[in-house]
Order: structure tokens, then C-alpha cells, then sequence
């Protein structure tokens, strides 16, 4: 039983995904944003965001017409 608690305690300690801080740059790469989109980001958020919130306002735009 103290092993449990101990794991519900250490868990709660390390950030989780959604509190994760990404390089922005990094983030546009992988989720392949256009240079425009990175720039807006950057703008906004600086440098380093949260997962979350980049995953909440990244636009990617359809090249399909």
C-alpha cells in the first residue's frame, strides 16, 4: 500500500505532457508548419511554449485545393 502511494506521489511531481515546454522551431519541424505559422507562434509565445498550447492554437493549412 506504501509503494502505491509513493508512485501517486512522484507522479505527481514530474510535469505532464500538456505541461512540457517545446522549442517552438522544434515543435513547427516536426509537425511540419509553415514558416509563417512558426513565425506566429513565435510571436506569440516566444521561444518555448507548452505542448498544449501549441497543440491548442498551431493552424496548418490544407495544400489540397
Amino acid at each position: 500500500m506504501a509503494r502505491s502511494q509513493e508512485a501517486t506521489i512522484a507522479d505527481a511531481e514530474w510535469p505532464g505532457a500538456s505541461e512540457q515546454l517545446w522549442s517552438v522551431f522544434e515543435f513547427a519541424r516536426r509537425y511540419r508548419l509553415a514558416k509563417r505559422e512558426e513565425n506566429r507562434l513565435l510571436m506569440l509565445y516566444g521561444p518555448t511554449a507548452s505542448l498544449h498550447v501549441l497543440l491548442a492554437n498551431a493552424q496548418r493549412h490544407s495544400l489540397i485545393f
